[in-house]
């Protein structure tokens, strides 16, 4: 469903996505399956949504953005592509990568050129300025990491296990992964 007050110029739409009120969606943008883009989103050109996200209401995705599946974007997210910005004296394009089932809370910034890992998660109003690992929590201005997290997005204990699903994980060279 596309709401008949979006501007949706892309044909690369997955069944099943909708596009609530104001929004627009560029030519080249692509946008896959069972997406919810909600009322005033901005979506460029040399963008590309995986399945299932939900993109909420008041945030721009610029050139050079990858959100992979699952991804939930709050509201308000502001996203940078350039970090030394300056009109019309040429662009650094930054590309950034948002990874399998991370979660981006409301009014947080994401700088330019950055990977936020899979099933990672960022607190609202955050500034995210390098790299977020998978399984990890972040927020803060900067954001810093506070704590390793499961799938479901509770913390983990000391031997990197969820006490709400019972998951367990294993840290190999800083890095946590499922077991």
């Amino acid at each position: 469903m596309i709401h008949p007050t979006a501007e949706v110029q892309t044909k690369e739409i997955g069944e099943g996505t909708i596009v609530w009120q104001y929004s627009v969606i560029l030519k080249d943008a692509i946008i896959g399956k069972n997406c919810n883009i909600n009322f005033n989103v901005f979506i460029e050109n040399d963008v590309i949504i995986g399945n299932n996200v939900t993109v909420k209401s008041g945030v721009q995705l610029w050139n050079g953005i990858v959100i992979e599946d699952n991804v939930q974007i709050g509201p308000n997210v502001a996203f940078a592509n350039d970090l030394y910005p300056r009109a019309k004296q040429g662009f650094n394009l930054l590309r950034t990568k948002i990874g399998l089932g991370a979660s981006i809370g409301a009014n947080s910034t994401i700088i330019g050129g950055i990977t936020i890992g899979k099933f990672a998660m960022i607190g609202a109003g955050s500034v995210v300025t390098k790299d977020v690992p998978d399984y990890t929590l972040w927020y803060g201005n900067p954001a810093i990491f506070k704590a390793n997290i499961c799938k479901c997005g509770n913390k983990l204990d000391i031997q990197q296990k969820c006490n709400k699903c019972n998951r367990s994980y294993k840290k190999i060279n800083e890095q946590i992964e499922e077991l």
